[in-house]
């Protein structure tokens, strides 16, 4: 019998070895093949609408994910295992350290130090990062202090602006989707007079610097003004909903608790159906208008993305505003000069300048990404814009580049205003909420909203009054009625 060599004995070996690994491998590819075979059954008794091959590749790709997490996962834990590692060599080198307990002490009081140095430093970068976002929402350490005073309802549709006069008697005029715009008492929330005129919405309302004249833009594509005469009634107590109560009380309620019941217009309420000027140029809605410094020009603007100035003795278009790319949402005039501001849909807002009559300036303020909803001017050199992007910027007139602050909401914004004594900023928003905030941007205030107090709808607009002591913020919205509010800024919440 032939004796093997040593070299043919090792080649044999490595042979079989190869033959070993290669079966290992096959065996391995058909217990695969075999898992995902059975798989591939699993799916077939599902019952999809899948595709079978489109089935099979997400499950390939599933597979894939969960490969890779358990690799993440392996590689998680041998990290932890170092780290334990450290730590048993540190705490080691610790007590050999001076050779006694006091230096593990020692130890411990210094990494406790370190530690707490480094999470300092942590909460300070994070405060500073986040500063900047969420501005709007600073904690106040002095709740101010709201109380509902009266509700003004008659309206059978939404309200969609408000306003209240600049000469006496001070009344509360509110436009509404019903095709009417009604005067208010004050005072005791008794409709004083309604306005017939419009044959669509009336979708704005403003009142004359020094005359008894009122200003209706509407969706029949004319602005109207008309005159009133209105006596004020004897006031009445507040009913018993005007309760002092901290403006950030948010206390939601069910749709369902609304009354169900229509709102009837008050019958004995006498009426104006002609206006006394009619203004008729825009080719659609009408959706607001002003008038300017000293009564004798009034500004529109319309979804046809034009704003026309008019002669208000001669009806008469003076300069047709044009430039925006898409519908007007707003218009407002500066209180002593010369100024017009215009927004649109088409994010932003424009500054016409009509101080100098041979020149018209124009300036383009772009900062937002919706509908600039309104823009409104300040007493100073500021305006203040809302958007349906959710933020509130205030700009300066010298400077348009970029705003000198920016509030962040949760909702979109629709017609603000800015109380000109205190200088505070009302913003209606679409989730029924009203928030207070200062012009540097910080919330003072979120005016109250519970089963009895606040609006139900979206709140469409804002309107403070500086001249009344009961009610100093008016606001309205698609729930048809319109609510007057007293609020009491603290002095040092103001300073903040």
């Amino acid at each position: 019998m032939p004796v093997e060599s040593g070299s043919s004995a090792a080649a044999r070996q490595a042979k079989q070895k190869r033959k070993s690994h290669s079966l290992s491998i096959r065996r391995t590819n058909s217990t695969e093949q075999e898992r995902s075979g059975l798989q591939r059954d699993m799916l077939e008794g599902q019952d999809s609408k899948l595709p079978l091959s489109l089935r099979s590749n997400l499950l390939d790709l599933f597979g894939q994910i969960e490969r890779e997490f358990e690799n993440l996962y392996i590689e998680n834990l041998e990290l932890r295992r170092e780290i334990e590692t450290l730590n048993d060599r540190l705490a080691a080198e610790g007590q050999t350290f001076e050779g006694a307990d006091l230096a593990k002490g020692a130890l411990k009081t210094k990494a406790s130090h370190s530690t707490s140095q480094l999470s300092q430093k942590l909460k300070t970068t994070y405060k500073a990062s986040t500063s900047k976002i969420v501005s709007s929402f600073k904690a106040t350490t002095s709740r101010a202090v709201c109380q509902l005073v009266r509700e003004y309802a008659g309206h059978r549709d939404g309200i969609w602006d408000l306003s209240v006069t600049r000469t006496q008697p001070v009344v509360l005029g509110t436009a509404s989707a019903d095709h009417t715009a009604m005067l208010w008492s004050i005072e005791t929330g008794k409709c004083l007079l309604k306005y017939l005129g419009h044959q669509g919405s009336v979708n704005s309302i403003k009142f004359h610097p020094t005359e008894q004249m009122a200003l209706t833009a509407s969706g029949d594509q004319t602005a109207h003004i008309w005159r009133y005469m209105v006596q004020l009634p004897t006031p009445q107590p507040a009913a018993d909903i005007s309760q002092q109560t901290p403006c950030e009380e948010d206390v939601d309620f069910s749709d369902k608790d609304e009354a169900d019941g229509e709102a009837e217009g008050p019958n004995d309420c006498p009426s104006v159906r002609v206006a006394t000027t009619t203004l008729r140029s825009h080719q659609g809605v009408v959706i607001a208008a002003d008038w300017l410094v000293g009564g004798k020009q009034v500004v529109t603007a319309s979804w046809d993305r034009a704003a026309n100035l008019y002669d208000v003795e001669t009806s008469e278009l003076v300069h047709s505003l044009t430039g925006h790319d898409q519908e007007l949402t707003h218009c407002c005039t500066h209180p002593t000069q010369r100024l017009v501001v215009t927004s649109s849909r088409d994010t932003t807002f424009r500054l016409w300048d009509f101080r100098d009559p041979s020149i018209h300036s124009v300036n383009v303020f772009q900062g937002h990404t919706d509908t600039v909803t309104s823009a409104v001017f300040t007493v100073g050199d500021n305006v203040v814009s809302g958007s349906d992007d959710r933020t509130v910027k205030v700009w300066d007139l010298k400077n348009m580049r970029s705003p000198i602050a920016t509030i962040r909401t949760d909702s979109a914004v629709n017609r603000i205003s800015v109380s000109v004594n205190q200088k505070i900023i009302a913003l209606p928003h679409d989730n029924r909420q009203v928030r207070l905030f200062d012009m540097s941007g910080v919330r003072l205030a979120r005016l109250p909203r519970s089963n009895r107090q606040g609006h139900r709808r979206m709140v469409c607009c804002s309107a403070w009054c500086e001249d009344n002591a009961s009610c100093n913020l008016f606001t309205c919205g698609f729930d048809r009625q319109a609510i007057g509010w007293n609020i009491n800024i603290p002095a040092l919440l103001q300073e903040k």
